[in-house]
């Protein structure tokens, strides 16, 4: 069984002491709710306990955690406190999946913790290559390390690591979004920091913003998603256009290397 003294004190010893620093200034995410929900996903089984900060963010901090069978995964820690919830709002009034949420901190970074988790769901669903999530309690989800899981070391975001063949896998990054578009759904944050490369391949990440293709606000970030990448591969030499882009993402009866998805739109229980 796993302690329940998740204390920013405990967490902290096993950081670097940069790191560390920032993390006790940063007024942490270790509230009293956030160390009940720990300790109870904890309980479940899902992991044993948190390891080391990833990375400590604005809106969330990522934290490796060590499962039962030794191996790694992840815990993304939604910051109740301090994230910008007038955003997310924003972004979820827009979603027809859900109802217009209260205004209220907590519900609106709860919603948004699971509709993440709903997110990477249907995706892996489809057939796309994104982190299998584990479970999601209120502002907390636990999913697969992408990387060496035996290790505990994450893989390396694409801004950090170009890939050897940038065209074969910029082609894969396409066809990704064109089977997140065949399941319904739009990434909303896609760029270079939001995309791991694992062994020369991608794997999309943080899918929080990701909307239906039937919200009022799709083609928006469909266009600003196939912007943002080709601004990445448009470095290396690549002539691409944003039209032919959208168009082979979109088209339905283009045939894609990977598993279709289910284009039924459902509302969330």
């Amino acid at each position: 069984m796993a302690s329940p003294n998740w204390t920013e004190t405990e967490i902290s010893r096993t950081m670097p002491p940069i790191t560390r620093e920032k993390f006790r200034t940063s007024q942490a995410v270790f509230d009293n709710h956030t160390e009940r929900c720990l300790f109870k996903l904890s309980s479940q089984g899902h992991f044993l306990h948190l390891e080391s900060p990833i990375s400590i963010g604005k809106e969330a901090n990522l934290f490796t955690a060590r499962k039962a069978d030794k191996s790694f995964c992840i815990i993304k820690i939604y910051r109740v406190e301090n994230c910008d919830f007038n955003k997310m709002y924003d972004y979820l009034k827009l979603d027809p999946r859900y109802p217009l949420p209260k205004k209220n901190r907590r519900h609106v970074i709860f919603t948004w913790a699971r509709r993440e988790y709903r997110n990477l769901l249907k995706a892996r669903e489809a057939g796309v290559r994104v982190p299998t999530p584990y479970a999601v309690l209120d502002n907390i989800i636990v999913m697969e390390l992408i990387g060496d899981k035996e290790a505990g070391k994450p893989s390396p975001k694409l801004k950090d690591c170009p890939p050897a063949n940038p065209e074969h896998f910029f082609e894969i990054i396409q066809a990704q979004m064109a089977l997140l578009y065949r399941a319904g759904l739009i990434h909303g944050d896609l760029s270079k920091f939001n995309i791991l490369n694992w062994d020369d391949k991608p794997v999309l990440i943080d899918m929080s913003q990701s909307t239906t293709t039937e919200g009022s606000n799709a083609q928006e970030l469909l266009e600003r998603d196939v912007r943002n990448v080709m601004a990445y591969f448009e470095k290396s030499g690549m002539p691409l256009q944003a039209g032919t882009m959208i168009q082979k993402i979109t088209s339905r009866l283009r045939s894609a290397p990977e598993k279709k998805g289910s284009g039924k739109r459902r509302k969330e229980k």
